[in-house]
């Protein structure tokens, strides 16, 4: 059977694409570059320019290949970004899953894997690892906008032959063991990026947004997850599906916090190399501290983390970076078609 991939040209879409074709898989990929590279897309997976809210489009997909699963990456996840223009995170993330979800059912699809995000929890009182079972109350748009498509799941998988399993992302970070892709967008605001791009030179600052929080230093705390353990998590997901597994939500986090400052630090001892740092107020809508708790995933997928440790994560940061400053020279001088990857 396929698996069709939305968003597959993007940052955790290519690192999916990847994993299902190293495990002998059959990979369709849609996406419409608004964020994502056609040049990230594995050259065996068969590529559609679009977006996944056109019906005549996903109808000809559907057609053209024997599809049975769908993970659904394609969508807008910038925090801030959802408070400034909240309809247009309402419409990428929650309408346009809508569309995809009804022309997979109507199709005969019945499983599909969804990217969710741990800001359907907003604040956790307690500072505790964070539950599935937790109260949902996300103080975004994004947020919000993501778990009204969790809730479309639950009624569909109630009301037809379809079930699902959603993973609740914590902050997602680091690139492809071999090399093969990274996170490759311009201005990205994922910290790790953030201070690697730094750390070469590529951004003049990086900005701490909030100092002030109960925290061991003062900043935010985070879980940050390899991105190819994420990729591993929806290959289990998927699994779980296809062996007649019921409908699922899990978190996909490593159940441990590194602040702001920690991430920063970790990034100038690998790299050998300091930057500026810019101290700044507190954004509208973040915590003090969100850590996942990771134990459904193990039991219920058999999700085992390979990557988990923070000098991992930005050691491979770090070499993506390097390719994607040489992939720049050799663009530049009409070479690259002789410029590969290096292996990490």
């Amino acid at each position: 059977m396929t698996v069709l991939v939305t968003g597959g040209a993007g940052y955790i879409g290519s690192h999916m694409v990847w994993k299902l074709l190293d495990a002998g898989e059959d990979v369709v990929v849609i996406d419409r570059l608004s964020t994502g590279f056609r040049w990230a897309v594995a050259p065996a997976a068969r590529f559609y320019f679009g977006d996944v809210a056109d019906e005549v489009l996903l109808e000809k997909i559907f057609a053209e290949n024997d599809i049975d699963a769908v993970i659904h990456f394609a969508g807008s996840a910038v925090v801030p970004a959802s408070i400034e223009d909240p309809l247009a995170y309402y419409d990428n993330n929650t309408c346009k899953t809508r569309i995809l979800m009804s022309a997979a059912i109507k199709a005969g699809i019945r499983h599909f894997v969804f990217s969710s995000t741990a800001a359907v929890y907003g604040p956790q009182p307690s500072g505790e690892p964070v539950r599935e079972d937790a109260p949902l109350r996300p103080e975004t748009p994004y947020g919000q906008s993501k778990l009204m498509s969790e809730w479309m799941l639950r009624d569909a998988a109630a009301a037809y032959d379809f079930s699902y399993v959603a993973l609740r992302y914590f902050n997602v970070a680091g690139a492809d063991p071999k090399g093969r892709a990274g996170q490759s967008t311009d201005g990205a605001t994922h910290l790790v990026k953030v201070a690697c791009e730094a750390a070469l030179g590529r951004r003049r600052q990086v900005d701490i947004y909030g100092t002030d929080y109960p925290t061991h230093d003062g900043t935010g705390v985070r879980d940050y997850i390899h991105v190819s353990d994420l990729a591993e998590a929806h290959m289990m997901a998927l699994q779980h599906l296809r062996s007649g597994g019921g409908p699922l939500v899990a978190n996909c986090g490593y159940g441990m916090g590194y602040s702001v400052l920690d991430v920063l630090n970790m990034v100038m001892r690998v790299y050998g190399r300091s930057f500026r740092i810019h101290m700044a107020p507190r954004r509208p809508g973040d915590a003090a501290s969100v850590v996942a708790d990771t134990t459904l995933a193990h039991r219920e997928l058999g999700w085992v983390p390979k990557y988990n440790c923070m000098e991992t994560i930005v050691r491979s940061s770090l070499e993506w970076e390097n390719y994607l400053a040489h992939r720049s020279g050799f663009e530049a001088s009409g070479l690259l078609k002789v410029f590969a990857a290096p292996s990490i």
